[in-house]
């Protein structure tokens, strides 16, 4: 029941579309409309600005650290920002974060797809974790400058390393899961990246 409760609390937070606010707000526009159709980071930057698309990442970031930590707080969790008993209830509330932002019920269950949400979730978890996962996703951006993959790389190495560190495996496995929808919600990107046809990052002027 515990773990329900968490889904719910995560999923109305994750429901607070910020992508969809802020192209509304600074942009005028349903973001969903406009570049990849996706409510999230990476098209409202390239749509609004970099201004505009940091609003967005720090903000969903947020809704995964908010319900985490008040999940973790009313179930005695564990993690980064807390030292008592299991990072479950953090994971559970997290993965609510992500099916709402990935799937709001007010917005036809068309969002985003839940990457920088994750990595909030990821750095709620463990420090060592986020820290080992922001490098190699930093490094792969980098080397490629394709968003995409480096999103990719990085929701596949948190869980691996969570196997690695001995961490809960049903927090592990909940991870994994938060994986392969994150690599469902890419495979158009996954496509275009095997077919030398996705778009590098760039910024409106």
């Amino acid at each position: 029941m515990e773990r329900v409760i968490c889904l719910i609390i995560g999923y109305f937070i994750g429901c607070i579309q910020t992508a969809f606010i802020v192209g509304r707000l600074l942009g005028k526009i349903d973001i969903r409309e406009f570049g990849s159709g996706n409510a999230g980071t990476t098209n409202v930057t390239r749509v609004i600005g970099a201004k505009a698309g940091a609003i967005v990442f720090i903000a969903d970031i947020l809704k995964a650290v908010i319900a985490y930590c008040i999940c973790s707080f009313i179930f005695d969790g564990n993690g980064t920002f807390f030292s008592n008993g299991s990072i479950v209830y953090g994971v559970y509330a997290g993965f609510g974060v992500i099916i709402g932002h990935d799937f709001p019920f007010y917005l036809k269950f068309k969002g985003g797809k839940g990457v920088a949400s994750t990595l909030g979730l990821i750095l709620c978890i463990d420090l060592k974790v986020a820290l080992i996962t922001y490098l190699i996703g930093f490094i792969v951006f980098i080397a490629k400058r394709y968003v995409s993959l480096s999103s990719l790389v990085m929701t596949l190495i948190a869980p691996v390393l969570m196997v690695f560190f001995k961490f809960e495996s049903e927090a592990a496995i909940v991870m994994f899961v938060i994986c392969a929808l994150a690599y469902w919600q890419h495979i158009s990107n996954i496509k275009r990246l095997l077919n030398g046809e996705e778009r590098k990052f760039s910024i409106k002027k």
